[in-house]
């Protein structure tokens, strides 16, 4: 593994585990502190610093153009969902635009059944794909960039996915949204939300369902993580939900310590981000994931 991340990986310190019916987080943080600033898509967003639209009029499912009119970078993580334009999409890996740049980016469409207008340009949904969609996506990613350098996802796994999804959450979606099934739960949803906080400093979370680790996501900046933090909380809650389990098994600060080991002994390949910095990608028989490293220049 890349000695940036492995290092960064050493120093995270774990917070106190915050329990909700069959899901369980555990807080991240660390004392790494780069003075490298960036927004989220949320924020630019929000500003009007960020313009995402189809790349020209007929569209591309696979690609979005995006346009950081911002003086700093703007992130924009892996599983992201935009809505609107001609349907609505997630981002295939996590970006760091550069300032006042132009930039075609990676995507996959989340919903099946519409390719039409409905806005000129999209915004941001609020969510990020199920966690076990997204795991998914990134396999498909990782296999096309060894493939053919391209940061393409399996776009049948990812509607087949989200199918699943909507079969166990009982609903059926006009368009085959995404974001309807999320829509389908969200006082359940909300419930998560308020039992498990975003707290001062945190920038990142590793998620338990049922005692096993689901997975982990922490960024650099404690200020993007705040952004951030709800849409991640969704993305693991929608599973945890409808989950059949159910089982309200109590981990342990030992099993997120020794899963961040394991995650720091896996090898992994390196590619040239759409943005800036490097796109590593990691893969096991059961750990699958990505990390962004930015220089400061």
């Amino acid at each position: 593994m890349n000695k940036t991340i492995t290092n960064y990986l050493s120093e995270i310190e774990f917070g106190k585990i915050q329990q909700f019916k069959n899901m369980a987080i555990v807080p991240l943080f660390s004392k790494i502190n780069k003075d490298y600033k960036y927004l989220t898509m949320k924020e630019a967003l929000d500003k009007e610093l960020l313009t995402v639209k189809e790349i020209d009029h007929d569209g591309s499912v696979p690609e979005l153009k995006v346009k950081n009119k911002a003086p700093i970078p703007i992130f924009l993580l892996d599983g992201e969902e935009l809505i609107g334009a001609k349907q609505n999409r997630v981002l295939n890996t996590s970006i760091l635009l550069k300032a006042k740049s132009e930039t075609i980016i990676p995507v996959s469409c989340t919903e099946q059944g519409r390719w039409s207008y409905t806005s000129d340009e999209f915004h941001d949904s609020g969510l990020v794909m199920s966690n076990k969609a997204r795991k998914l996506k990134s396999r498909s990613v990782g296999k096309s960039l060894e493939e053919s350098m391209e940061f393409l996802a399996d776009q049948c796994e990812v509607w087949n996915g989200i199918e699943e999804l909507s079969k166990d959450a009982d609903i059926q979606s006009p368009t085959n949204s995404m974001k309807d099934v999320f829509e389908s739960k969200k006082e359940d949803i909300d419930n998560y939300l308020k039992a498990l906080p975003c707290l001062p400093s945190q920038k990142g979370i590793m998620v338990f369902v049922n005692g096993k680790v689901e997975g982990f996501d922490i960024v650099s900046l404690s200020s993007a993580y705040k952004n951030i933090h709800p849409k991640l909380l969704k993305s693991y809650a929608i599973d945890s939900i409808l989950d059949k389990k159910g089982k309200n098994n109590n981990p342990s600060i030992d099993n997120a310590n020794n899963f961040i080991k394991k995650a720091m002994k896996c090898r992994g390949n390196k590619y040239e981000s759409k943005g800036i910095g490097l796109d590593y990608r990691f893969e096991t028989n059961k750990i699958v994931g990505s990390s962004l490293v930015c220089s400061e220049k």
